[in-house]
């Protein structure tokens, strides 16, 4: 489920600098303790444990979760240094982020969002078609947006008639065009 460099303008993160990803949303303050409700936008919640250091908001300022606990789908979080609920209300509406090389490992052929934004996508013959700039939860399966030179978006199902290979090492996914993808 997001520091110390310069804050970039909008979009990726400059050469060599680590890629932060959003795992929250601090949303307001809840008892006398410094607890504040966090929305939760992270697939890996179990990993904010006591002790974790996450990152909030464009500085990426690090604070450290003093303790956890759920409270129905939103989970209450307690900072060091945050111990009453005015300090708390003062990080209401911060995104909260952890480093994208501190996530725990996929299985074979299963990929974070972050590593396929950005691939030079070609078609089974090697013809460049565009790049992956966008990636839609459609609920079924995802829809990967590429970006042409020229022309019209193309939307592709990510699905395994479609998604022949990405090689992450080489920034490239290789797909199949199935009749109707690309635009007349």
């Amino acid at each position: 489920m997001m520091d110390t460099e310069q804050r970039q303008p909008a979009g990726s993160p400059g050469e060599g600098e680590p890629v932060f990803l959003v795992i929250g949303k601090l949303r307001r303050p809840h008892g006398l303790q410094g607890e504040i409700l966090m929305e939760v936008l992270t697939d890996f919640p179990e990993r904010l444990e006591k002790g974790v250091i996450i990152y909030m908001g464009d500085q990426r300022q690090p604070l450290k979760i003093r303790s956890r606990r759920w409270q129905n789908k939103a989970m209450l979080l307690a900072f060091d240094g945050v111990a009453d609920p005015e300090t708390a209300g003062q990080l209401r509406n911060e995104l909260l982020y952890v480093r994208a090389d501190d996530r725990p490992p996929l299985p074979e052929g299963e990929y974070y969002h972050h590593q396929l934004l950005g691939l030079e996508v070609v078609d089974e013959t090697g013809q460049p078609l565009g790049v992956l700039t966008k990636i839609l939860d459609t609920g079924a399966n995802d829809v990967y947006i590429v970006r042409p030179a020229r022309g019209q978006e193309i939307l592709l199902p990510a699905i395994e008639q479609v998604i022949l290979d990405i090689d992450l090492e080489h920034k490239q996914m290789r797909v199949h065009i199935l009749p109707g993808l690309i635009p007349d």
